[in-house]
């Protein structure tokens, strides 16, 4: 989950640019790289860039594809020890995204979320074309991978649920929409602190890789919020599994699987890019069409 500007960097030190793990890391040596525009047209003409939106597709349609199958393999199991729990499934989803995130973050940045793309975009890390057009193939993606569970067990996805999220009827709407914007903030959050180019400059001799905390977040948040909503902290996710499966109960509370992560994302976005990097040059909602600031 990087921005395609670190991609760049990368090959700029391979080729000859500054090496910052020859010294010792100083602030002053540091350079963030440049916003990208708002309107990035030229990468529509680049094959990278449909290459990457493919890699979102797919990601996405894998994730949904364990993601609900671990879910109906759990509530189709009579007998309770036999099921993998929600711990097991929190494993599941946290461990996917591990590795979803490990293959593609060097082709598309590893996004495999709207909400995830939406507060980077906000971060002025991604373009407008290139935010629209992710999410619209990882919605496309996850509602092609729900679609290869109904099509392979079809019988069980229709009678456990089919992996959509609903409210827990224990709790209420604000309790739900609460749970998803705190839920998607610690993501976001950590996405931003996992792939900040600056950490990995200063703390060259500190290993971070960078899915593994990733992972690690969407595990730990679907331990807290599997109870209340089923855990969606992804639009996508949600919306996927809501159009396969299509009844009235996780269409009345769609809403939610979307404003919750996408003010959670912007909050994350803010305070990470205002407050824990307060002073740098960045350009958290600047819309100069330009690149810079």
């Amino acid at each position: 989950m990087t921005s395609s500007q670190e991609v760049a960097a990368k090959e700029e030190g391979a080729s000859g640019g500054e090496d910052y793990h020859d010294h010792a890391p100083a602030a002053k040596d540091y350079r963030d790289p440049p916003p990208v525009p708002l309107i990035d047209l030229p990468e529509l003409g680049q094959w990278s860039f449909y290459r990457a939106i493919i890699a979102e597709f797919i990601a996405t349609l894998l994730f949904l594809y364990i993601t609900v199958l671990t879910i109906i393999g759990h509530n189709s199991q009579p007998d309770p020890c036999a099921r993998v729990g929600l711990l097991g499934i929190a494993w599941a989803v946290g461990g996917m995204i591990f590795v979803l995130v490990y293959c593609t973050a060097g082709i598309s940045g590893g996004h495999i979320n709207p909400a995830v793309t939406f507060g980077l975009f906000l971060a002025r890390k991604v373009s407008l074309i290139r935010a629209v057009m992710y999410m619209v193939a990882q919605c496309l993606g996850a509602i092609s991978g729900v679609a290869l569970v109904k099509a392979f067990q079809e019988s069980y996805y229709t009678r456990y649920g089919g992996g959509a999220n609903t409210i827990n009827p224990e709790y209420s709407t604000g309790t739900g929409l609460g749970a998803e914007i705190i839920g998607t903030f610690v993501l976001v959050y950590t996405v931003f602190s996992a792939t900040d180019p600056k950490r990995n400059a200063r703390d060259s001799h500190v290993p971070v890789l960078a899915p593994l905390p990733i992972g690690f977040a969407v595990f730990i948040v679907h331990l807290a919020t599997i109870p209340i909503t089923g855990t969606g902290i992804n639009p996508a996710r949600s919306f996927g599994a809501a159009v396969i499966f299509n009844e009235e109960k996780p269409w009345d509370d769609h809403w939610i699987f979307w404003v919750g992560p996408f003010v959670g994302a912007a909050a994350a976005a803010f305070f990470y890019q205002k407050v824990m990097r307060a002073g740098t040059n960045n350009a958290f909602w600047s819309f100069n069409s330009k690149g810079g600031s």
